[in-house]
């Protein structure tokens, strides 16, 4: 027997409202697909001539390491950049109409690499016109346990059924200053605001230098869109610093809520050095989470 078309291929999942429907994949338990009632799509494909990522999750590292080497506990192991999640197969813990989880636990495998336990819970669910994300690190060792977290979500640009000039607006309204990266490592140096008012007007040169970082000031939420069509309203949960990225002229663009960035330039090794990272004593947790409407 053929599956039909639209068929919810094998390690996958689908959750729907009336408004939404998602795919969700068990490799890296990242998102594959946000349609609305309308069948229009929303999230970047995935096309390897640009990108093949469409919305990974980021642990135990955000970004780079120096020489793509890190430390735990005095313990050194290459690690790649944005750590081992995203290439990982979760275990699929839930699926229910509307709501899906997936997990990864430590393993031989990862302990080679990051001597640490834990427990990586990604929840995706729909609520009508919104997506909410959430994630939940647990330490279920006897060591402390060091790690940044970050979603990396990219979305078409151009929006589908938009037009005009596509740009962010923070909540906040606010005017955030610029942090740039040096061969993947992140430079102490601020520089002034793209955001003006609160708007950044978007732009392929804006990402001739790599990423848009903004370590401080971009606020819990932001609304993409462009003069005329749907806009995405994205609201954060414990992500506090904001990462923006297009590889120059590609038509997606990455709006990424992190707890954790890249190492700073000049840096060892060592996880607990690295900005925002977060370390959890043994039997505790944390979540972190975004949500994304469309309106």
């Amino acid at each position: 027997m053929t599956d039909l078309p639209d068929a919810t291929p094998p390690g996958m999942t689908e959750i729907a409202s009336a408004a939404l429907r998602v795919r969700v994949a068990d490799l890296g338990a990242e998102m594959q697909s946000l349609t609305d009632a309308d069948g229009r799509e929303f999230l970047w494909d995935g096309q390897e001539a640009w990108w093949s990522g469409r919305a990974p999750i980021l642990f135990p590292i955000v970004g780079r390491a120096p020489e793509d080497v890190i430390s735990v506990g005095g313990a050194q192991a290459e690690m790649k950049q944005h750590g081992f999640a995203r290439r990982a197969v979760f275990d699929l813990v839930e699926a229910t109409a509307q709501r899906v989880v997936h997990r990864l636990t430590d393993s031989a495998e990862t302990r080679a690499v990051y001597p640490r336990a834990f427990a990586l819970t990604v929840t995706h669910e729909v609520t009508e016109a919104t997506l909410h994300v959430s994630a939940q690190v647990a330490n279920t060792g006897d060591l402390d346990l060091p790690f940044g977290f970050g979603f990396h979500p990219a979305f078409r640009w151009p929006l589908p059924g938009a037009g005009g000039a596509h740009r962010l607006i923070l909540d906040n309204g606010g005017e955030p200053a610029l942090a740039r990266l040096r061969d993947g490592l992140l430079q102490e140096a601020r520089m002034p605001s793209p955001f003006r008012l609160g708007q950044l007007w978007l732009d392929p040169a804006l990402f001739e230098a790599d990423a848009m970082i903004f370590p401080e000031g971009a606020g819990a939420g932001l609304t993409y869109r462009a003069e005329t069509g749907p806009a995405l309203r994205f609201a954060f949960d414990n992500a506090p610093f904001l990462g923006i990225w297009q590889k120059p002229g590609a038509p997606f663009i990455c709006i990424e809520p992190w707890h954790g960035m890249a190492a700073r330039q000049g840096a060892g090794p060592e996880i607990e050095a690295r900005p925002g990272t977060v370390t959890l004593a043994p039997g505790d947790s944390a979540r972190f989470g975004y949500s994304v409407t469309i309106a």
